[in-house]
């Protein structure tokens, strides 16, 4: 079940498990380092259905920190092209997606290892938000955003839409969790307006809504579609799971194949509580009112969870991400255990007998 292939659209994935994005910090004015080169390479092979890279700024404001990839120069699209090719060539069978973003208050932070990822003194940029509040105690009060940024963070979007597919991703897949800019429209903990971008649910998701019809008239049709949404801010007066399930309604009329439900993240420290697949249970409630496809996130790396949340209707399939970076060949340890030799390359099968 686990390790058959399974289709999203037109675009096969090798198995139900995708390699989640993962920021690593490396890039060099938005552009690919040889780092990237190291640590996908021992991705592209690692067993797992899919790899998506890390989270990438439509522009430069959009950025976490300036080591973050970014997809609206030139040279930082065919610097990630040449990436892409190389990986291709590594292993042409498994789908390779793009994740992009826009930072909003979280940006212009240091590096996680340094200063915990505070936000930078030297070296700073201006932060944009729905509103001006800042993420927490120390971090900068952002510029609210007004109509003329608004329209440039669309052509943005589907500027980076664009050299995604010319990049030749797979799949796309646009960020509206994890604090960053599109959550925080959507969550009322951030969004204080009283304009049309404000107030009520539906207009909160209205930013979210309009940017996902320019994505999803750019992107080829043919092509897997996504978003990484928030299920529940895991505060009082937050995001729940009823205004998740309307958000991908909206997605699924928009035509997105899949959205992959998270949580927490608008602010620093949340209610959320960590177990194993804590978030299983939110992505089965709004996968039950819907028809595309449903992943989620969020300590999965045990095969039987995994199987029986497939078959419970919890999800469809997993993005993973933590346990490729502790060890890129888990997949490999947890499958020797079920005689899934399929999975292990030939090459390395006396290394799991």
């Amino acid at each position: 079940m686990i390790f058959n292939e399974f289709k999203i659209n037109k675009v096969s994935f090798l198995n139900r498990i995708i390699v989640s994005s993962m920021c690593q910090y490396s890039a060099r004015d938005g552009s690919p380092t040889l780092w990237h080169y190291h640590h996908l390479s021992s991705l592209v092979n690692s067993g797992a259905g899919g790899l998506m890279l890390e989270s990438t700024a439509i522009n430069n404001e959009g950025k976490i920190t300036h080591g973050d990839l970014s997809i609206s120069k030139k040279k930082q699209i065919n610097e990630i092209k040449k990436l892409i090719k190389y990986l291709k060539k590594l292993n042409n069978k498994i789908p390779i997606g793009l994740q992009i973003s826009h930072s909003g208050r979280k940006g212009s932070a240091n590096f996680p290892w340094i200063k915990k990822g505070r936000p930078l003194k030297n070296n700073s940029w201006k932060t944009l938000a729905p509103s001006a509040i800042r993420r927490s105690k120390g971090w900068p009060i952002p510029k609210q955003i007004n109509d003329r940024d608004i329209k440039r963070i669309k052509i943005n979007y589907d500027k980076s839409t664009i050299a995604a597919n010319q990049a030749g991703f797979d799949c796309l897949e646009i960020h509206m969790a994890h604090g960053y800019l599109l959550h925080e429209f959507m969550s009322p903990i951030t969004n204080l307006r009283n304009d049309r971008y404000g107030g009520t649910l539906e207009n909160r998701c209205r930013l979210l809504v309009e940017i996902s019809k320019i994505v999803r008239k750019r992107w080829p049709k043919i092509k897997c579609l996504g978003a990484r949404i928030t299920g529940s801010d895991h505060l009082k007066n937050g995001i729940k799971e009823i205004d998740a399930i309307y958000l991908a309604k909206e997605l699924e009329k928009i035509g997105f194949d899949y959205i992959c439900v998270s949580s927490g993240g608008i602010i620093p420290k949340t209610k959320m509580k960590f177990k194993k697949g804590f978030r299983a249970g939110i992505s089965k409630k709004i996968k039950k009112k819907l028809k595309l496809k449903v992943s989620t996130t969020g300590m999965l790396d045990d095969l039987n969870f995994i199987k029986k949340g497939i078959k419970n209707k919890s999800f469809d399939f997993v993005f993973i991400g933590r346990p490729f970076l502790k060890n890129p060949r888990w997949i490999f340890e947890k499958v020797s255990q079920i005689k899934n030799n399929n999975i292990i390359p030939k090459q390395y099968l006396r290394g799991f007998n």
